[in-house]
């Protein structure tokens, strides 16, 4: 625990080496990474490798209740594993509760030595972390959520690099901005990673342009944007080359929320950095004294804009990085994702203490195929390891939605979802095709999911309701984009392959958390294959116990 200052409030919040954000992670494709986490904290802990595949290494990805128990306080724990196939940005989080709100920190993975990258080698490299800040603890925000059944108390800011910018409240003496310094002509590589609990986030610089390298360590054909957006759990590798001379100006760099009907309320406001250049003519005193300009970022609810940026991903299909999209599938999965409610106890009145969720007379839920997620009080994975799963999980979750609707016009009568802790299995090398399907339940919504082990390869997406016989007619199976963490879009569908080469139980969830903690998400089971290298190993001696 660490006393943090921010917005002329201080309060103690949960640090890993006492940093906010925490600690990079530096390694190269192809090491060995060993990480000793140990629970000085008064809360159970656990740290996910977000993006890292994990190959046959599942006792090490994190996620509390899936694959481990929680690291209990006073107890630790040593990761293990090795980064196989990947290179760029990806991050690392506490994966229980909300606690991930100031418990991350950036994976930097390098290329082989002497390998470069296919692009321009920049000048220079950071991370660029955008996340939220509240006044009040994040596990009591979440906490009074669960209780009441409504939304919960949104972010105070917005942050970059745990900075909440000069557009906030300040106190005298505070320089709470993250600021840019840049030689004219030299080209920096941000690696941006968006750790904000709940939020998409639109971002540029004023007058500026940036080059997309890299999403979710993954390379992709380079291309030119004045703006972009990222999801929470997403990374992206940008370029950014200064301008040839010193402007005798400073300029913005801006982010906030992407958001179409979100249910209550949200943060709505916007976070800055300074990008500042050296002044050859001057030591720094007129530098306060310079114009400041401001990008025009897009509408915050500009679907269209999301929809432009997202179609221009494309994989780098090269000779060096060549991809490998199943072109045929063994398994075909068609999963409703978004919100619903559950009933208010009997007896409850309306906009009771316990039923403050839509209209006051129910509970806010979310589902995927209508079940809602519940975690066990054991790990998933020593349960199907031990194979001592009966009354910790059940293998029939659906593979469709049991009662087809009109998913993106006028909902149901009944929007309330069942509950249930529930996998769906795979055998191992099937080859998988999953559309995810937005709904309009309670209003229809941007939802990124996150695939715990594996990476996807986004071969279509589009508006409205998916049409099985004429939407896959559209898939790029030739150089989509890859990634680990997919939006599907607002009042549509996004379709993803891959191939399930990897042993173990696998998390996927929305990584809005609040979403997440209203049940939106699911794991999936991937059964040993014949050979020893495609089985899962034992479990580790220190292996958390809950």
């Amino acid at each position: 625990m660490t006393s943090v200052t921010k917005l002329c409030t201080t309060k103690s919040i949960v640090t890993v080496n006492g940093q906010y954000p925490g600690p990079t992670l530096f390694a190269r494709e192809g090491d060995h990474v060993e990480v000793n986490v140990v629970n000085n904290s008064p809360y159970n802990m656990s740290i996910h490798w977000h993006g890292v595949r994990q190959l046959r290494s599942g006792w090490y990805d994190g996620p509390a209740y899936i694959t481990q128990c929680p690291i209990q306080p006073g107890q630790s724990y040593v990761y293990r594993f090795q980064i196989s196939g990947q290179r760029g940005t990806l991050w690392w989080h506490a994966h229980v509760s909300w606690l991930r709100s100031t418990v991350h920190g950036p994976i930097v993975i390098l290329p082989p030595a002497g390998v470069p990258y296919p692009f321009p080698t920049p000048d220079h490299e950071l991370p660029v972390i955008f996340g939220e800040w509240w006044r009040n603890d994040t596990e009591a925000v979440i906490a009074q959520a669960l209780f009441t059944g409504g939304g919960p108390n949104v972010s105070d800011a917005f942050t970059i690099n745990g900075l909440p910018g000069p557009l906030y409240t300040s106190c005298s003496g505070e320089d709470d901005t993250f600021r840019l310094k840049v030689t004219p002509g030299k080209t920096y590589m941000l690696r941006l990673i968006n750790a904000a609990l709940n939020d998409e986030l639109f971002f540029a610089v004023a007058n500026h342009t940036l080059t997309v390298v890299d999403v979710d360590a993954l390379y992709v054909k380079p291309f030119a944007v004045d703006s972009l957006l990222i999801a929470p759990g997403q990374t992206s590798n940008v370029l950014l080359t200064a301008k040839p001379t010193f402007p005798g100006a400073k300029y913005y760099m801006l982010a906030r929320p992407y958001t179409t009907t979100r249910p209550g309320t949200f943060d709505n406001t916007t976070v800055a950095g300074v990008l500042e250049y050296d002044d050859p003519t001057t030591a720094g005193s007129k530098t306060t004294q310079l114009p400041i300009f401001a990008p025009t970022l897009p509408q915050i609810n500009d679907t269209s804009a999301v929809s432009n940026y997202t179609a221009k991903l494309r994989s780098l299909a090269s000779a060096a990085y060549p991809v490998s999209v199943p072109q045929a599938v063994d398994r075909e999965f068609f999963f409703t994702v978004g919100l619903g409610t559950h009933p208010c106890a009997a007896g409850v009145p309306v906009n009771g203490t316990t039923c403050q969720g839509p209209n006051g007379t129910a509970r806010f839920a979310a589902s995927i195929n209508n079940v809602s997620f519940v975690l066990p009080t054991t790990a998933l994975l020593q349960s199907h390891y031990t194979g001592m799963s009966g009354g910790v999980y059940a293998t029939d979750f659906p593979f469709a939605p049991a009662h087809p609707f009109n998913y993106t016009g006028t909902p149901p009568n009944n929007t309330n979802v069942m509950n249930g802790t529930k996998a769906l299995v795979l055998p191992f090398g099937a080859a998988v095709e999953l559309v995810m399907q937005d709904t309009s339940i309670i209003g229809a919504e941007s939802h990124p999911l996150h695939l715990h082990g594996f990476n996807f390869f986004v071969v279509g997406q589009g508006f409205g309701n998916y049409d099985p016989a004429s939407d896959p007619a559209s898939y790029n199976l030739v150089d989509p984009v890859e990634r680990n963490t997919v939006g599907v879009p607002a009042g549509g569908w996004v379709a993803i392959r891959f191939r399930a080469d990897n042993p173990g139980v696998w998390f996927m969830h929305c990584h809005l958390e609040v979403h997440m903690s209203w049940g939106l998400k699911m794991a999936w089971l991937v059964q040993d294959g014949s050979r020893p290298d495609q089985k899962l190993p034992p479990p580790p001696a220190d292996l958390p116990k809950c």
